[in-house]
């Protein structure tokens, strides 16, 4: 599962806290993502939130990755390819892209994404007027390593699950509420019916 910041997120004078609440839930990955902010504050406010860096990934910022020793990076749908990215970080790396149909998670996977983001699967205030893709995208998606985002709730969890999803995403779900830490484990629970930590 993946905990997903953009900059309203990073400003909340309560980050820390949230983070704490959301990765002591069990093995969450933090996706570190912002449209504006250069990459030495990044970089600063990713060591401030203490995530532990095998769940740690940067968005976009190829550069970051080996400079916080995080798992590797994700790349928007336009951004850098693939295999540039893994020419710069590795085969150890983790890369994922994001993708915003079937088509273009399965092009992304056959690229050798080692996962991928596909949404919105439900209507989501972080992206007014893009149509909701719906849970079967996720079957159609097959054989990518799907990442469900997009108006995921608890609630829905199991209905990305059901339909093929490797994992899930969400922004407002998890900082937002009122119990990070009992929604981060709820949405745990519900795709794989543990909150234990991988060894």
């Amino acid at each position: 599962m993946h905990a997903v910041t953009n900059d309203q997120i990073l400003a909340l004078p309560d980050l820390a806290d949230l983070a704490a609440r959301i990765v002591a839930a069990g093995p969450v990955a933090l996706q570190l993502r912002s449209r504006s902010l250069p990459a030495a504050p990044l970089a600063q406010l990713a060591r401030e939130l203490r995530w532990p860096s095998d769940f740690l990934f940067v968005n976009d910022r190829v550069d970051l990755v080996p400079h916080l020793g995080a798992a590797g990076v994700h790349l928007p749908s336009r951004g850098l390819s693939v295999a540039d990215a893994r020419g710069l970080l590795g085969a150890n790396a983790m890369i994922g892209r994001s993708t915003h149909s079937p088509t273009e998670a399965r092009a992304a996977w056959d690229d050798g994404a080692d996962y991928v983001f596909l949404g919105p699967i439900w209507d989501t205030p972080s992206h007014p007027g893009r149509p909701a893709l719906g849970p079967t995208a996720i079957e159609h998606a097959a054989p990518a390593r799907v990442v469900a985002i997009g108006g995921v709730t608890a609630a829905r969890v199991e209905r990305c699950r059901d339909a093929g999803a490797w994992g899930v995403a969400a922004i407002s779900a998890l900082w937002t509420a009122s119990d990070p830490n009992a929604v981060a484990a709820r949405m745990l629970l519900c795709l794989t019916g543990s909150t234990d930590r991988p060894d």
